[in-house]
């Protein structure tokens, strides 16, 4: 078994290579025109809640504010504008360096787009 898994991952990899490993170079994003920055792979969730925004997105009915409730793509709380498209789950989508992040009001539907 454990022969299977060390040709699997590769002899680069043990517990004692991955304790050792540092990230790359942080990435810098914008959430509602402040700069955020984000470790390469973050999500966007992730980078907002190490910076201490918990909440980023309001309800259609009330205005209520949320953020993340499951983490793991499973339900809709999460929901920001990145670069100009709403509805995406900041959960999900890694953060990336220059993305422009603003809180979602409501549904978040753009207009339809011509093709």
């Amino acid at each position: 078994m454990i022969r299977r898994l060390r040709h699997r991952v590769g002899r680069s990899r043990t517990p004692r290579t991955l304790v050792a490993a540092r990230p790359g170079p942080a990435v810098t994003f914008t959430f509602d025109g402040r700069p955020v920055t984000a470790l390469p792979g973050q999500s966007i969730a992730a980078a907002l809640w190490a910076a201490g925004i918990l909440a980023w997105r309001t309800t259609r009915g009330g205005g209520r504010p949320r953020g993340v409730f499951c983490g793991i793509g499973q339900c809709f709380d999460c929901l920001v504008t990145v670069d100009g498209r709403p509805n995406r789950r900041a959960c999900l989508v890694p953060a990336g360096p220059g993305d422009v992040v603003t809180t979602q009001e409501g549904h978040g539907r753009a207009e339809p787009e011509d093709r």
